[in-house]
């Protein structure tokens, strides 16, 4: 409050004509600042700095040329000599393997890589194991440096371990020259399974008193054939094989090769024995022997097969499998004759006896399919589709018999059931449909699909069928526990096994005429102009449509109700019924009978009403039978 006055300090100046900022020196009401002053400690810094304000900052002497790192260690590459093991699962020589490998450090980039020395026929990929990089060395993204390689070590480089044992000269100077101390350097491990493979030392041995020379220009490319069989009946699916020994006279070696025939369903190989001295007797060996030895010598054999221990009709022991020698060849038994004095080679039969044929028992038919489809289960594991008779499918393609049935069964309500079966002659297949009746409570349609129909009493071994032969006008038929009499049949049968009469017998034939024969007389008399009927065809027309005009007249008639009683009385299916019958069926039916349509057809002794199956019952056939 006893200030007076509050203007700012001016900090914007000129000099020479340039503006320039200068701190402000004082505060809001002429109060001193200390904010913007120099420090006692920089005050004293400024009086020992008075030589360098004076004549400005001393000079330095240039820097030395910057040499990179790809200049300085261009070509100087760190060498370490190392080895990692190598596991192997799927060997019984060798449970792992030593691998001997070489880690080079480049300096210029401080990158690394692993090669390991090509070693001829290893099979095994060498070379460059890791190609030059920067190897990772944990998982925080810190890569391998010099510093980190040593001798007497492990490193771990992508999941393998690498035992580092010696380095070159010239890396044990680097490292000791940066002030790394060297652990001192290992002996390199050798693969155990590759001394093995190494040549010995080859050994001389004396000869022996006996001159092998001498056999050998004697008795070269000489050599006693024998034919023997190996029984290996006891052990698991084993079998007798025909074999081969082959005794060579020039140096006492014995071969046994394998006979093969033609698919025999063997590998080819053709040798199971390879040429070699076979022992006969062993020296008795101690306990601590071990049984199995690579190379048997002098020394572990007694006696050695020879060619006296051959002889047709005896059984010889070879490596563990006893061979039965049944016959040997012409140039065997004339060097027995002549060296041993041997006469008897008769050889020994040893074809084997024929096996009894087991008879198949064929199961029964289960239903399923068709019988010769199931039977093929029974022959092949993959079975096969019966064959077909092309021929015959060719020939009778689309040929079809049709017949009219009735279902046999004690129930009222399927007697007037009726069927019509089809008989197809390109497979000898049966179906059987039923047409709908309205109001019958029964739903018509496919009642049997196309199949083969055994006869009664067929079995699976001698399987019969229904053929159109057994297919006569009131003969019975079972279908699959369903019995079918036969009441009428198409014209076209009767027309088929007239033209094929040689391939049906006489009896079907007959029973087919007998059943047509009322209906062809019918056609024949509705054809002829005879004067005997009193009647030509024209007025017999005529009359038709008069019967027709007076049906016309009465809308209340149910038709469908008459043509079902006018079939149900047409008992043998001919289509025709008596003129008594004709007369009390209208008259139950309340169907007028006009006098007069009625006296112009009285002159005939009878009256035929036949209606046709695919036209309403008002449309009605007056036919008239002169006999």
């Amino acid at each position: 409050p006893q200030k007076t006055s509050f203007h700012r300090s001016q900090t914007l100046d000129y000099k020479n004509g340039f503006a320039f900022s200068r701190l402000p020196t004082v505060g809001i009401g002429g109060e001193r600042l200390y904010v913007n002053q120099l420090s006692q400690s920089e005050l004293d810094e400024l009086s020992s700095m008075r030589p360098t304000l004076t004549y400005g900052q001393a000079k330095r002497a240039p820097p030395s040329d910057f040499i990179p790192a790809y200049v300085a260690f261009d070509k100087k590459i760190l060498k370490f000599d190392a080895y990692f093991q190598e596991d192997v699962s799927l060997s019984a020589e060798e449970h792992y393997r030593i691998r001997q490998v070489g880690i080079y450090y480049y300096l210029e980039d401080d990158s690394m890589c692993v090669m390991e020395p090509v070693v001829q026929n290893s099979g095994l990929p060498q070379g460059k194991l890791i190609r030059r990089q920067r190897v990772p060395k944990n998982e925080h993204g810190d890569h391998y440096h010099w510093k980190d390689l040593n001798r007497g070590m492990n490193i771990t480089m992508y999941g393998r371990t690498y035992r580092i044992v010696d380095c070159d000269p010239f890396t044990q100077v680097f490292l000791e020259s940066q002030g790394i101390e060297l652990n001192p350097p290992e002996k390199m491990i050798f693969d155990p399974y590759t001394e093995l493979r190494r040549m010995p030392v080859r050994k001389y041995i004396t000869p022996s008193d006996f001159d092998q020379l001498k056999q050998f220009l004697t008795y070269d490319k000489q050599v006693l054939r024998f034919y023997a069989m190996w029984d290996d009946t006891n052990s698991m699916f084993g079998e007798n094989r025909p074999y081969i020994i082959h005794y060579y006279l020039a140096d006492d070696t014995v071969e046994v090769r394998e006979t093969h025939k033609h698919n025999d369903s063997r590998d080819p190989f053709p040798v199971l024995i390879k040429r070699q001295r076979l022992p006969k007797t062993f020296v008795d060996k101690k306990k601590t022997f071990p049984s199995c030895v690579l190379e048997i010598s002098d020394q572990e054999v007694l006696e050695w097969y020879t060619a006296k221990d051959f002889a047709v009709g005896k059984s010889t022991t070879l490596l563990g499998r006893p061979f039965f020698i049944y016959d040997c060849d012409e140039f065997t038994r004339n060097f027995y004759r002549d060296k041993f004095g041997i006469t008897d080679f008769q050889p020994v039969d040893i074809k084997k006896k024929p096996l009894e044929e087991v008879p198949q028992v064929i199961p029964p038919y289960n239903g399923f399919g068709f019988l010769e489809d199931s039977l093929q289960n029974c022959f092949s594991l993959l079975p096969k589709p019966p064959r077909k008779d092309v021929i015959k499918m060719l020939e009778n393609d689309h040929k079809v018999l049709r017949y009219q049935v009735a279902l046999e069964s004690p129930n009222p309500e399927d007697r007037k059931r009726h069927f019509i079966l089809s008989y197809f002659l390109s497979n000898d297949m049966i179906s059987i449909y039923e047409p709908p009746v309205r109001n019958s409570g029964i739903i018509g349609g496919k009642y049997l699909g196309k199949t083969r129909v055994p006869k009664p009493g067929s079995t699976t071994e001698n399987a019969t069928y229904y053929e159109p032969s057994d297919l006569t006008i009131g003969s019975t038929i079972e279908v699959f526990g369903h019995r079918f009499v036969i009441t009428d049949a198409d014209e076209y049968v009767l027309n088929y096994m007239e033209s094929n009469a040689e391939s049906f017998p006489a009896a079907t034939l007959q029973s087919l005429r007998d059943h047509f024969r009322p209906r062809l007389v019918l056609k024949e008399t509705a054809k002829s102009d005879s004067p005997l009927l009193g009647t030509s065809k024209q007025e017999l027309d005529e009359l038709i449509v008069q019967v027709q005009e007076e049906l016309k007249l009465h809308n209340y008639l149910n038709n469908r109700n008459i043509q079902e009683e006018f079939l149900q009385h047409d008992k043998d299916g001919s289509g025709i019924l008596d003129k008594g019958e004709f007369l009390a069926l209208c008259d139950s039916l309340n169907v007028p009978t006009s006098d007069v349509l009625v006296n112009k057809v009285r002159r005939k002794q009878c009256l035929y009403i036949k209606f046709s199956a695919c036209s309403s019952p008002k449309r009605a056939l007056l036919q008239t039978n002169p006999s």
